[in-house]
């Protein structure tokens, strides 16, 4: 049985707890709340109802709050309450089983997230200190809490604020390169680190959401795979699902990566003296000046959006983002123009990208010997990309090279820069710079 340390004497423990009043279950107090109006809703009367805390502030990843599901197993709501309190956790432990009256309380929805409160001239306020034992009465007992047991495909707005674990998952290669990534310590961080996981044997990626002012910030995401149980919510701006923890002691990774096989061709990075291709962008003003140069610019999805030419503090460069399109999926190509490799030896492919409002790791680099035209119809070898981790709430400030070997290639090749998002939930925008292949 998972708790917090903390143990309260016995005799402080109430006996018989009980309450008065008419007891309602979660799913009706949400359902208070309406979601075409928008309008907070204060409760009166004698209502009240049970539920099982499952967030805890020990660590300092949740903060003036508790998340609370209405059954220690196989929850149907959950739900989030306000609380002007710090060391929440002292009295309402993980787990604990708690009533909550109802009367003087309001509802709202901030965030994604429904919440409970007190109105304060049309916003929802926390719980202050003095009135925390009007609302909320702590029961003796302590359940198990069971996780429910999900893929990341299953994510919904019915499943918020409720305890989850995730299996088969690992953090995106890219958070261990050049060094490990911490938790939430990275000079971009700020307020809450969000870092890509993923879901071994599918496409499906979420985030992992961990506040600066956490305890575990500092410590560095494990390499392998595993398990990870926490709460599910929403982004800040309300964009997208995330996973918050109560510890770092609730991601269990003891399993193998499972990461895609890269093709490679060996381990030299040294360019050659010989240019055989190379592209910076700075006679590209319009993304459509690309296509008499022989690059392929497409959405395979059918939709508008690709990549188009961008400039920031004077470097131009080509730029994909799926933020604001409205859609879902958005799979982009930007394919470069044959590239001869017959005439030469050592050949290395070098490019720089750069990250910005990042979400998720949703640009791969592939090399293709028999492109047509169309994407799908060409064999492609995915590559071993540097594709940079960037600030989740602002612009990128530095680009990242990566550097390919290509030495054994030797007809014509095309460089594909494959962009897979969602509007909204996957919107990272990427800025491709300096594509170039030298050789011997």
């Amino acid at each position: 049985m998972k708790t917090d340390d903390y143990e309260v004497p016995q005799s402080q423990l109430p006996e018989n707890v009980s309450t008065e009043g008419t007891k309602i279950s979660l799913r009706a107090v949400k359902n208070s709340y309406n979601e075409e109006t928008g309008e907070i809703y204060t409760f009166s009367g004698d209502q009240y109802f049970e539920a099982y805390v499952i967030s805890s502030d020990r660590a300092g990843n949740f903060y003036n709050e508790l998340i609370l599901q209405d059954h220690p197993e196989n929850p149907e709501a959950g739900i989030q309450i306000l609380i002007d309190e710090n060391a929440l956790y002292q009295r309402y432990n993980f787990g604990r089983k708690v009533f909550v009256k109802l009367n003087g309380l309001s509802i709202s929805k901030n965030n994604g997230l429904i919440q409970l409160g007190k109105q304060n001239r049309g916003d929802l306020d926390p719980i202050v200190s003095s009135e925390i034992d009007e609302h909320l009465i702590r029961s003796e007992i302590v359940e198990e809490i069971i996780p429910l047991q999900i893929n990341i495909g299953d994510f919904s707005s019915d499943l918020l604020s409720t305890y989850v674990q995730l299996n088969h998952i690992q953090f995106n290669r890219n958070l261990f390169s050049p060094s490990n990534s911490t938790f939430a310590a990275e000079v971009f961080d700020q307020y809450d680190g969000l870092r890509q996981i993923e879901e071994c044997g599918s496409d499906d990626t979420a985030l992992l959401s961990t506040s600066t002012y956490a305890d575990f910030r500092w410590l560095n995401l494990p390499e392998n795979s595993g398990s990870i149980l926490g709460v599910l919510g929403r982004d800040f701006y309300d964009d997208f699902y995330i996973i918050q923890v109560n510890s770092s002691e609730d991601l269990l990774f003891k399993g193998e990566r499972c990461d895609p096989e890269f093709f490679s061709c060996g381990t030299n990075t040294t360019e050659g003296e010989t240019i055989l291709f190379e592209e910076n962008f700075a006679e590209i003003t319009n993304e459509n000046k690309l296509d008499p140069l022989g690059w392929t610019n497409l959405n395979v999805n059918g939709g508008e959006e690709r990549f188009v030419d961008a400039t920031a503090n004077g470097n131009r460069t080509i730029r994909i983002s799926a933020y604001n399109t409205g859609e879902n999926p958005l799979e982009a190509w930007l394919i470069t123009p044959s590239i001869d490799l017959s005439q030469s030896q050592n050949e290395v492919l070098s490019f720089d990208i750069k990250a910005s409002y990042d979400n998720g790791t949703i640009l791969q680099v592939y090399l293709s010997e028999d492109f047509d035209g169309d994407p799908k119809n060409a064999n492609w070898h995915l590559l071993e990309a540097n594709i940079p981790m960037g600030p989740s709430s602002q612009s990128g400030e530095s680009f990242k090279n990566s550097k390919i070997d290509l030495s054994c290639f030797t007809a014509e090749v095309y460089i594909g820069f494959c962009y897979q998002g969602r509007d909204p939930s996957r919107t990272t925008t990427y800025d491709i710079d300096n594509i170039k292949v030298t050789g011997e």
